[in-house]
């Protein structure tokens, strides 16, 4: 395990690797009251206006130090479902629960089943299904870093609610229950074997089957969360899967590798998408037509939210947006959002921690 001089030192470091991001105003909207909230999360959502009944759903989450409209303006999930018919939602951290807006994959309370900010999401999923008439068998959804780790948490927990999940510079499940662990872990120190991953996730519910397909995309040069988390994803769910270690088709994608491993009837059930030479972040591609240059949301000429999408069968090619549509677009409104040097509002024992730990080494008064 790493020391705690260790952990200080990459808690302040996180802190400080943010600054100001415009983002549109007017793109998310809260969706209301949807249920106990046990985990504390705030829920957005970006509905077509012309949505029919029985469209897809897509879950985001944003990673550490942004917001839901902040991680949406880079991946371009809104615009995609403009263009293609489907609804997002964005459970969105709050600070009061966590200091640098991570979502608490880490912490035993908020990733089990029907508890804490797990059971928010659950909630909140429901709440949208209902409200939008959203088909059932067509719900799915995808995360950045934290928020990758934490749609492994409800890819684990309730699996029987998606058909499909994208885990992009995430963790496995149930690896870590304190800070000090949960760095360890983005590392690559101290996790489990194949056979322990895949007990964990077997044990995180008591469902037996079908099961979610599974997209992980991971950065080669990604130092945060090092490329070693992506083959202990890919572990965790070869087992309930039933598929072999070795990958039953390996390509290159506009210059990056993908590897796909197929079930009996053809089917992938799990793929990897290896972006050669990125950092910590989502890969996407401007030219696309979905997706926007900012810290953590890296240019990498493959854009992942139309790869992800085209895999759960919601777009029907990878084809760019048309270029009419590029040069018609207008700036949209923007606010700026600026993150405050300290957290406001009620201090939780994880908030409580972080603090203890900067303040012990002279990093917060």
């Amino acid at each position: 395990m790493r020391s705690i001089s260790d952990t200080i030192a990459r808690l302040s470091k996180l802190r400080g690797s943010h600054g100001q991001t415009h983002v549109p105003d007017h793109v998310l909207a809260d969706i209301g009251p949807f249920g106990a909230d046990p985990g504390g999360l705030e829920a957005l959502a970006h509905i077509p206006a012309r949505l029919q009944p029985q469209s897809a759903l897509v879950v985001v989450l944003h990673g550490c130090t942004q917001t839901a409209s902040v991680y949406d303006h880079g991946s371009g999930w809104s615009r995609l479902a403009d263009d293609y018919g489907f609804a997002v939602l964005f459970p969105q951290q709050t600070r009061s629960n966590n200091a640098n807006t991570c979502f608490n994959w880490f912490v035993p309370g908020d990733t089990g089943r029907d508890r804490g900010e797990a059971a928010s999401i659950r909630q909140m999923i429901e709440a949208a299904a209902l409200r939008y008439n959203i088909d059932r068998s067509r719900i799915f959804i995808t995360g950045l870093s934290a928020g990758g780790a934490m749609a492994n948490v409800m890819l684990a927990t309730y699996p029987e609610v998606f058909a499909g999940g994208a885990i992009i510079a995430g963790l496995p499940y149930g690896t870590a229950t304190t800070i000090p662990e949960a760095f360890d872990r983005m590392r690559g120190h101290g996790t489990p074997d194949a056979k322990t991953l895949q007990s964990l996730l077997r044990n995180a519910s008591v469902h037996k089957g079908p099961w979610p397909a599974i997209s992980v995309w991971q950065g080669t040069r990604d130092v945060t969360v090092v490329p070693s988390n992506a083959g202990s994803i890919i572990d965790q769910w070869r087992g309930v899967h039933e598929v072999p270690q070795k990958a039953d088709l390996i390509e290159t994608v506009d210059g990056h590798i993908r590897q796909a491993w197929k079930s009996s009837d053809g089917r992938d059930v799990i793929e990897h998408y290896s972006i050669n030479e990125m950092g910590h972040g989502t890969p996407i591609d401007p030219r696309s037509g979905y997706g926007k240059s900012a810290p953590y949301m890296l240019d990498v000429g493959i854009s992942s939210t139309l790869r992800i999408a085209r895999s759960w069968g919601l777009v029907a090619s990878f084809d760019r947006r048309k270029e009419q549509d590029l040069h018609l677009d207008q700036p949209s409104p923007s606010i700026s959002i600026t993150t405050p040097a300290s957290p406001s509002g009620p201090t939780n024992r994880i908030q409580k921690t972080i603090e203890d730990a900067l303040r012990a080494a002279g990093l917060m008064k």
